[in-house]
């Protein structure tokens, strides 16, 4: 890694785990909507990646399962809360 790179760790925990990612602060600046703070965006990265990864299974995967379809539909109520839009609307990728 360039030691001429700044870079920021965050720290993810849940109730009996932690992990830690780090990444270059200019990317979280290039990524930024407004004026939001580098915890912000890696959450609302994190969220768009979950619901991504949810829909791809769901809809794009073999077979068809009602918890799992459950466990989607639940990630999209859960996108929309924190965008304020469909996960269709944000991405233009809708069924």
């Amino acid at each position: 890694m360039a030691d001429d790179i700044e870079t920021i760790t965050f720290t993810i925990e849940s109730d009996d785990d932690s992990d830690e990612v780090t990444l270059p602060a200019d990317l979280l600046d290039l990524l930024a909507e407004g004026d939001q703070s580098p915890a912000e965006v890696v959450g609302d990265i994190a969220m768009l990646s979950f619901a991504s990864r949810a829909h791809h299974i769901v809809h794009h995967g073999e077979g068809d399962d009602p918890e799992l379809d459950a466990v989607e539909q639940a990630a999209m109520d859960l996108f929309e809360e924190r965008f304020g839009v469909t996960f269709g609307e944000a991405t233009g990728h809708q069924h």
